[in-house]
């Protein structure tokens, strides 16, 4: 089965281009919710977090306590690939037994650090979703109202540039309103759908 990766910057598109591809019946693995979901379900990982950052990981409802966390380790870029070294192995894990129940001609990984993690290297393709910055910063704040143009910009100033997810992509979809997304999703599918 052909396993795609999807990726992009904070803002580029990218979880629009996956419900399209969801839209045509493929089977979309959302790795970012499935790790938070994760970082709360899975009782070895739980231990894991609590052991490196400490038992403030996570509130008393069992929920991750993201405050907490935001202080501890993703103000420190070390102790961010710490935590990323626990919980990479337990969502590819899970990955990989989400695609042995798929039955479909393909399926799609959607994941914000693909190419940082390593993981888009177990994939057959990768797609990197596109747009310019000022674009995505307008579409952060109307989604995130919550969020500042300071932390927005900080975001993206750590996320790789758009170069260099498109250094290691095999398709390149522009979110950038010049052409429809649904589009450019359409051509991809036919052409997985024939591999």
């Amino acid at each position: 089965m052909l396993q795609v990766g999807v990726t992009g910057g904070i803002g580029s598109g990218k979880s629009t281009v996956c419900k399209i591809f969801q839209s045509l019946g493929i089977p979309v693995y959302d790795a970012d919710s499935r790790a938070k979901k994760l970082m709360q379900e899975n009782g070895q990982l739980v231990h894991l977090i609590k052991n490196e950052f400490g038992n403030d990981s996570y509130l008393a409802s069992g929920e991750i306590n993201r405050d907490y966390l935001a202080k501890v380790a993703f103000a420190d870029p070390e102790k961010v690939k710490k935590l990323n070294a626990l919980v990479h192995p337990v969502v590819a894990d899970d990955y990989s037994k989400w695609v042995s129940d798929q039955t479909a001609n393909y399926v799609v990984k959607e994941a914000a650090l693909l190419i940082e993690s390593g993981s888009y290297l177990q994939l057959d393709k990768l797609i990197a979703v596109t747009a310019p910055t000022q674009l995505r910063i307008a579409r952060i704040k109307s989604r995130d109202s919550f969020r500042s143009q300071q932390e927005i910009e900080a975001i993206i100033a750590n996320q790789l540039s758009d170069e260099e997810r498109e250094s290691k992509a095999d398709f390149i979809i522009k979110n950038d309103e010049s052409e429809l997304l649904i589009a450019q999703v359409l051509r991809l599918d036919k052409q997985f759908r024939q591999s």
